[in-house]
């Protein structure tokens, strides 16, 4: 079993959770995640079974999509609803113009300071451990794109929102961030993943049928190979596999590479297995491009 499943995951469980239930069901030891998602949100989120557990760092990379809604005029120690009530401030003031603006404010590369209640580490221990101990260390900002942030309904004190972002945005923080500087203060209220790079949650899955299918997963998500179809591909032939397997770069023509994103390339030899992700460098004056294996995963 070497699957990528994309999970609906139900309210009130933590990403560990879901990883443990399909480890449970399925009694495969190897099931990982690809990218945290909090228990008070729900949504996508992509699982890796087998070898597909090395494939983590590439579709950690992807962007997210998230549709969710914020609450003005009030500001918690969690940045969100589940958390303890800091402050209550007057909202009437906002108007929906006010919001835009921000929103406007908060689009393209941003700073964010990571929360607290994050599963960031400092000194190897989680930052969620430390809250719960009342500890609150120094956080260094980090950078974040947020690309698209459009504001779908504005009911004060509602606000509800769709955001697409990069990889280690915190939608709570944003939305603390954004109440911030409209003077009234905001907390996210709920949060729906609607997309992880090319999975969306039409695609996904609940995750009690997924437990259903007991260690019948081929039956669910989708192959490894399938899993990064913004990667370009290339096709290669047994000597070429058998180098790459071994750790050792190939030359092909730039022509043999499909179209795709990105520096990484998935290396297939009958269009169907993942046999490595390599990395690609420019073409020479022969137009042939290096293809250094990155991750291998299947035997010559």
């Amino acid at each position: 079993m070497n699957r990528v499943l994309i999970v609906d995951k139900p309210l009130g469980l933590t990403s560990h959770d879901v990883v443990e239930r399909i480890r449970r069901s399925s009694r495969e030891k190897r099931v990982g995640h690809a990218g945290t998602l909090d228990p008070t949100a729900t949504g996508v989120l992509l699982i890796l079974v087998g070898k597909a557990t090395r494939l983590a760092q590439f579709l950690a990379e992807a962007p997210k999509e998230y549709r969710g809604h914020m609450v003005l005029g009030r500001t918690t120690d969690t940045q969100d609803l589940a958390g303890r009530v800091l402050a209550e401030r007057p909202f009437d003031a906002v108007a929906r113009e006010d919001v835009e603006r921000a929103f406007s404010a908060f689009t393209g590369e941003i700073e964010q300071v990571p929360p607290m209640v994050s599963a960031l580490k400092h000194d190897g221990t989680p930052l969620y451990v430390l809250a719960r101990k009342g500890i609150v260390v120094e956080r260094a900002p980090r950078t974040v794109r947020v690309e698209r942030l459009g504001l779908l309904a504005f009911d004060p004190p509602e606000v509800e929102f769709e955001v697409l972002c990069s990889k280690g945005t915190y939608v709570r923080t944003l939305a603390s961030d954004i109440g911030d500087s409209l003077r009234c203060g905001a907390c996210l209220g709920g949060l729906e993943r609607r997309r992880v790079g090319p999975f969306s949650i039409a695609d996904a899955q609940p995750l009690a049928a997924i437990e259903a299918l007991g260690r019948g997963l081929d039956a669910a998500g989708v192959s490894m190979f399938e899993a990064l179809p913004d990667f370009p591909h290339l096709s290669v032939a047994d000597s070429e596999a058998e180098a790459l397997a071994s750790g050792t770069p190939v030359s092909v023509g730039a022509d043999r590479i499909g179209r795709g994103l990105g520096p990484h390339v998935r290396v297939t030899r009958d269009g169907v297995r993942l046999l490595a992700i390599a990395s690609r460098r420019g073409a020479d004056e022969g137009g042939a491009v290096q293809i250094q294996p990155l991750r291998v995963f299947e035997e010559a």
